[in-house]
């Protein structure tokens, strides 16, 4: 199935007047909980439900760990994970500590394999 789209205006304020321009935006068409996911492996390898499952939830605790020391994770095929970190300034080197740190967000960056499959993509315009 297709990736469907739609097309979104975006004023640029920048301009004098203001130019609308549209840009594609994708659409979603749903989710894909941890349920359909282990059936999906399990329909595709001679793992049951019940051990994809397992080794789902067993992934997402090792990789929260890795993370949580400070690694980044790669995975072939998938890509790699690692942590960055938002906050405040400090007037100087000293002075700055956790107390500065005020997020934690994970980047995703994929594998060069998963870009490849996602290029075969197809698309499909709704209006």
């Amino acid at each position: 199935m297709a990736v469907q789209f739609k097309m979104v205006p975006k004023k640029n304020m920048q301009t004098s007047p203001p130019e609308v321009k549209y840009f594609p935006c994708a659409v979603s068409q749903g989710k894909v909980d941890l349920d359909t996911l282990a059936d999906i492996v399990a329909s595709q390898s001679t793992m049951s439900k019940a051990d994809c499952y397992g080794v789902i939830v067993g992934l997402t605790h090792a990789i929260a760990m890795s993370l949580a020391d400070g690694k980044i994770v790669a995975i072939d095929f998938l890509g790699s994970l690692k942590l960055t970190l938002q906050g405040t300034p400090a007037d100087s080197d000293a002075d700055l500590g956790k107390a500065n740190i005020s997020k934690i967000n994970v980047v995703y960056k994929p594998s060069k394999e998963l870009k490849e499959k996602l290029k075969k993509t197809t698309f499909k315009r709704i209006r």
